[in-house]
């Protein structure tokens, strides 16, 4: 029987998780955590992801939980806009996802040949060639044939195939909410819900999970909102620093002030932006009869600015298992550990590289700064975004 160890209960882990046990894999998935859990926010999904979903045997009812999200151009803090929204649709059209519903459905489809360790710790990973690779938490020493690194930002598995790629700041925080329909402002005809409003180090975008009141959409259906400021993470509890954001914004264009006023500190989650710099030289290493790999955030962590971090974590996970489902452990599989570093390092590098030059243009600050960047915008923004789509439409699971 052919086992896998995936470390790391998020949304790669679990896809990856799933997609193996039903190609005949014996699967057990490490989760730090007390229990599995995400949170309450959304994710955007670019057609690369769908496809990703579609290879891993996850697509079904996606249609149910995904709205798709129109163009909606970008404004300044004062009202005018810096870039208007294309009158036609563009040909690479994400969808927004309530994290707890795409969580829910791959939680149902991992099947009976996965076991869910909690409060599992990895402490020590072993990864020699002489040796079947192992991970252990001080207590216990667990093998496997493939070993996949799911474990996030700070991944214990990274800093045992590439020490030197380490976390950073991107010199930002974001403040993400879902405010539930029940409790969402009613806004004018006029303010519509999806928009995007770009200011000196400051961004705010929102976006309508389903439509109000319809059974279609999300079945966690509402407002969800995404704040980003230049800066460190406030230490303040959540109460105030919703009542900072609130003065921050105080001044924007509708409807950024009634979200934010319809919205609890409950609410709120907050998180530093962080990075991996740089990005890991080995996201596959063979070892013994396979190998471990890099998934997800603890391959290529990266800023949120275009909506590819999730989606890229779905690609690792399409791409890995579908180059490892039908190989034995012996020369077969550590060739499919030797393909995956070949396939996913030049496409995550191109990915990391448009979020970084799209990164350089959100933090412009300083008067001069941000009259080139407005100036420049409007060319600059829509190439980026169309570059980024682009991306996205070339990307094919490996068959």
């Amino acid at each position: 029987m052919r086992r896998a160890l995936v470390v790391g209960g998020g949304i790669g882990g679990l896809a990856t998780a799933g997609a193996l046990s039903r190609s005949g894999w014996q699967v057990t998935v490490l989760e730090r955590a007390d229990r599995i859990r995400v949170e309450p926010t959304a994710l955007l999904l670019w057609p690369n992801a769908i496809r990703a979903l579609r290879a891993l045997g996850l697509s079904a009812g996606l249609d149910a939980i995904a709205t798709p999200l129109p163009d909606a151009g970008v404004r300044r803090p004062d009202g005018r806009w810096l870039v208007r929204p294309r009158p036609e649709p563009a040909a690479a059209t994400p969808v927004v996802v309530h994290r707890e519903d795409l969580h829910d459905a791959m939680i149902a489809g991992l099947g009976d040949r996965v076991e869910l360790r909690t409060g599992f710790t990895v402490r020590t990973v072993r990864s020699e060639d002489g040796q079947r690779p192992a991970v252990g938490d001080g207590h216990d020493l667990i093998e496997a044939d493939l070993i996949v690194g799911a474990d996030g930002i700070d991944s214990v598995v990274r800093s045992r195939l590439a020490p030197d790629s380490v976390a950073v700041s991107a010199g930002c925080v974001a403040w993400r909410a879902v405010l539930p329909w029940y409790r969402a402002p009613k806004l004018p005809a006029d303010q519509p819900v999806n928009g995007e409003v770009l200011g000196a180090g400051y961004r705010f975008v929102s976006v309508s999970l389903g439509e109000r009141g319809s059974s279609g959409g999300s079945s966690r259906g509402g407002i969800y909102w995404v704040a980003t400021a230049a800066g460190a993470p406030r230490p303040e509890p959540a109460q105030t620093q919703l009542a900072l954001l609130q003065r921050w914004y105080a001044d924007w264009p509708a409807p950024i002030g009634e979200l934010l006023a319809a919205t609890e500190p409950a609410d709120l989650v907050q998180q530093e932006v962080r990075e991996l710099r740089p990005l890991p030289q080995y996201y596959g290493r063979t070892a013994g009869p396979g190998g471990l790999v890099l998934l997800g955030d603890a391959a290529h962590a990266m800023p949120h600015h275009l909506g590819q971090g999730a989606c890229l974590a779905l690609e690792d996970a399409a791409t890995l298992t579908g180059l490892v489902r039908e190989t034995a452990p012996g020369e077969p599989l550590r060739a499919a550990v030797e393909a995956y570093q070949r396939l996913r390092r030049p496409r995550v590098a191109e990915v990391v590289r448009q979020t970084r030059r799209m990164s350089a243009v959100l933090r412009s600050r300083g008067r001069l700064a941000l009259r080139a960047r407005d100036a420049a915008l409007s060319t600059i923004s829509p190439r980026l975004v169309q570059q980024a789509g682009s991306t996205a439409g070339r990307w094919r699971p490996p068959l």
